[in-house]
């Protein structure tokens, strides 16, 4: 999914895959037009609604949290080069956003993509 607020150019490939997605996998359609609602129809200035929609990377199953990096865009193919998110550190980072009021305001009405620090 891409933030349509920021100039985002996902490479051909990615965005030839991700067109079939969308025909063939209703869920990821809907994904998008959920974000899209949030972007557009309650826009950045709504006065009672606040968001953040969390993209992780090709999710994996890990036994705890770890390091993890935050970038306001993909920095990778997200189809043919794909970076790992443990669900634990997208899970801490969502918790982290309702609980930390400074990560709150960082974030909101922002799509930031997550994924596992590679140190």
């Amino acid at each position: 999914m891409s933030n349509r607020d920021i100039p985002e150019k996902p490479p051909l490939s990615q965005r030839l895959v991700v067109a079939q997605l969308r025909l063939l996998l209703p869920p990821h359609a809907d994904d998008e037009k959920a974000a899209d609602f949030l972007r557009i129809a309650i826009g950045q200035a709504h006065e009672n609604v606040e968001w953040v929609v969390v993209r992780p990377d090709s999710l994996t199953d890990e036994g705890s949290v770890t390091a993890y990096d935050l970038e306001p865009s993909p920095i990778r193919n997200t189809i043919f080069d794909a970076g790992a998110t443990s669900r634990a550190n997208v899970a801490n980072f969502m918790c982290r956003l309702v609980t930390e009021p400074e990560l709150w305001q960082a974030w909101k009405r922002q799509m930031p993509v997550i994924y596992n620090s590679q140190v």
